[in-house]
């Protein structure tokens, strides 16, 4: 783990955080950071069974919003945009780090993938995050920052990965028509997209454990990256040192995407 940085890049910013379910999370990694540099959050929990992990998380980044939010259940994240502005009445950085596929459809081949499972994993992986644009440019009164997580497999075949390939696909593409949409309301739009690191939705997918030691055996620093390095970056991207970068889609796996 790296050591936090210290200073206010965000300080006064308020940001919502969608997709902590431990603190292994990525979205855990990302909060960490935006906290660090000054932000207030506002985080959310899958369900009444993921809410004892991740409230004492919510308590010790003093997130004064803690609320429920499954982006498959009609009006749940409606519910988080009418908390954030009845309490805050403005946002400055929304992230997305979610992504869902049925289990035969994301262990299966993508020949052989289900109409219903693609359906969910583009739902869920990728509409959820425009959803959450559509929702968040209004508080974005003064510009901001739309974050939502990819992977290499959206770009490359990396096997096992199936049909979440042209679901993350598709995610970086609406990355991109979003900076477009966007852009003349200073909202900036980016996918982070990290290397293969040990959270329990990368658990779910075949052959994990020879993806993270490819992973260290084939990229430049030879080590896997972590929750915080993916923060770090991540944080960046929100704060006024990336005023003029939008629609990217940044690596953040040691160069790993840069071998062939």
């Amino acid at each position: 783990m790296r050591k936090l940085p210290e200073g206010k890049a965000l300080l006064g910013k308020r940001a919502l955080v969608l997709g902590v379910a431990n603190e292994h999370s990525i979205a855990y990694g990302c909060a960490k950071v935006f906290r660090a540099l000054g932000a207030e959050l506002a985080l959310t929990y899958l369900n009444d069974k993921a809410k004892p992990y991740v409230e004492p998380l919510a308590r010790e980044l003093d997130a004064p919003l803690f609320l429920p939010c499954d982006v498959s259940r009609e009006g749940d994240l409606e519910a988080v945009f009418g908390g954030i502005s009845e309490r805050w009445g403005s946002l400055d950085i929304a992230l997305h780090s979610i992504a869902f596929a049925p289990k035969a459809d994301l262990q299966g081949k993508l020949l052989d993938s289900s109409s219903e499972g693609f359906k969910i994993a583009m739902d869920v992986s990728c509409h959820s995050f425009i959803r959450m644009a559509r929702l968040a440019a209004p508080l974005m009164k003064d510009g901001g920052t739309l974050i939502t997580m990819s992977y290499h497999g959206a770009e490359k075949v990396v096997p096992n990965y199936n049909l979440m390939g042209p679901v993350k696909a598709a995610l970086e593409s609406a990355v991109r028509y979003l900076a477009f949409e966007l852009g003349d309301r200073d909202i900036r739009v980016h996918a982070v997209s990290p290397g293969p690191l040990k959270t329990r939705a990368a658990s779910g997918l075949k052959d994990f454990d020879v993806l993270l030691t490819e992973a260290v055996e084939r990229s430049p620093i030879h080590e896997l990256v972590d929750i915080d390095d993916v923060g770090l970056t991540t944080a960046f991207l929100a704060t006024p040192f990336a005023a003029r970068l939008t629609g990217m889609t940044v690596h953040v796996d040691g160069g790993l995407s840069i071998m062939a």
